[in-house]
């Protein structure tokens, strides 16, 4: 049996959508036979979250691996007023004291198999274990020349390195990655979260929506590592639907309000603006049940272009819904405009307008564009899948046939 570490400096639970990633990852890791542990940060949590008795539970998965928690001094969920605290000194406190713990811990660790997402843990593994046993997952390229110096470094070094997008990939390989090592692994779904999915008008009852209501729905973060996620041009864009109601599904709270008073502002009712706030990961397929459309309106950036692969834009496929979403090449390598999703110009509010009122007029178009998105999902971007071809690149049977060069650098 395959004896995988996976490293993650995060919060477990997290109201972000990594935690979600990673734990169902662990699990599909453990499925396809791996005996798997997951070492985390033991870092302040949000109260709500502290009070997360089973993280399992929460996200809805199997308890087939091991959790622990590496130690570190985490002020940044401190409840001390900011303006005492200088935040990127304690980012820099809380990661330093964490890679210290980290170090002390994997020196007498023996693994088959070290996989990560964060960058310093990739590096940190490159200098304590050998180049074959590890597996780097990239989500974005670093920013500064010293990030991509790093991350330059890493990807050398790592065994095996595995971009969520094929425009990432290209990058790290331009950045001295060997092409051969370089395996494109989209995000994806837990298939049987999506296997039982209610009929739209019980999961409105279930939740206390309107059965009548025309609902164009967004779940997730409304902003990420500071960026817009097109939410207000969404919200702008309704308004030239007659009879639409927005539906949100996350946070935070605050910015959730100030939508609604934008959607105040335009003179439309009260009713007709949805707003579940955060909710538990298993419970996301329930209001995903409850939309008409699937609303993904991100404004063009290098991040949302190139290298998000958004675990949202796979749970809309499995919904069964209609999706629409912006014209980005991270998102139209996995779905195809008039066949699986509409797509529309990033930031154009009568481009995204046109397209809602397009599904809300065609319910026979709403239900094309869904099964074949669902039918696309299950086959190609379950985590089932996603981890037997990791597996099979980093167990110790396939390194012995495919080694990889001796590092350099």
């Amino acid at each position: 049996m395959t004896r995988l570490l996976y490293i993650a400096n995060a919060r477990i639970p997290t109201e972000k959508a990594h935690g979600l990633q990673i734990m169902q990852n662990c699990e599909a890791f453990a499925d396809e036979g791996a005996q798997v542990s997951l070492w985390a940060a033991a870092r302040r949590n949000t109260p709500e979250l502290r009070a997360v008795a089973d993280p399992w539970v929460h996200y809805g998965i199997q308890p087939n691996f091991q959790l622990r928690r590496v130690p570190c001094l985490d002020l940044q969920s401190s409840t001390i007023d900011p303006v005492f605290l200088l935040r990127k000194g304690a980012f820099l406190l809380q990661y330093a004291t964490y890679l210290l713990m980290l170090s002390l811990w994997l020196l007498p660790a023996r693994y088959d198999v070290y996989y990560t997402r964060d960058l310093p843990a990739a590096l940190l593994l490159s200098l304590l274990k050998p180049r074959h046993a590890i597996g780097y997952e990239p989500h974005r390229l670093s920013k500064s020349a010293v990030g991509r110096w790093l991350q330059a470094l890493a990807v050398r070094r790592a065994g095996h390195i595995f971009p969520v997008t094929p425009y990432l990939a290209d990058a790290l390989v331009k950045a001295g990655a060997e092409p051969d090592r370089v395996h494109v692994a989209h995000d994806g779904i837990r298939e049987t979260r999506f296997s039982h999915l209610p009929d739209q008008q019980t999961a409105r009852a279930q939740i206390g929506w309107p059965q009548d209501a025309f609902i164009v729905g967004y779940v997730g973060r409304l902003h990420t590592m500071s960026m817009d996620k097109g939410v207000g041009t969404l919200i702008q864009a309704l308004r030239q639907v007659e009879g639409a109601s927005v539906a949100l599904v996350g946070g935070p709270d605050d910015m959730a309000q100030a939508l609604r008073q934008t959607w105040l502002s335009f003179g439309l009712p009260d009713s007709q603006f949805l707003n579940a706030g955060q909710v538990k990961p298993e419970d996301v397929p329930l209001y995903l049940s409850a939309f008409d459309v699937c609303a993904m309106p991100f404004p063009w950036t290098e991040h949302f272009a190139y290298h998000a692969s958004p675990i949202k834009l796979f749970e809309y496929m499995a919904s069964g819904r209609a999706i629409v979403a912006s014209d980005l090449p991270a998102i139209a390598d996995v779905v195809t405009d008039g066949e699986s999703a509409l797509l529309v110009t990033p930031g154009d509010v009568d481009t995204l307008a046109a397209a809602i009122q397009r599904l809300h007029d065609d319910p026979a178009l709403r239900h094309q564009l869904a099964d074949c998105a669902r039918t696309i999902v299950i086959e190609r971007y379950t985590w089932a899948k996603r981890a037997a071809m990791i597996l099979g690149y980093l167990q110790p049977q396939q390194q012995a046939a495919h080694p990889p060069t001796p590092r350099q650098g």
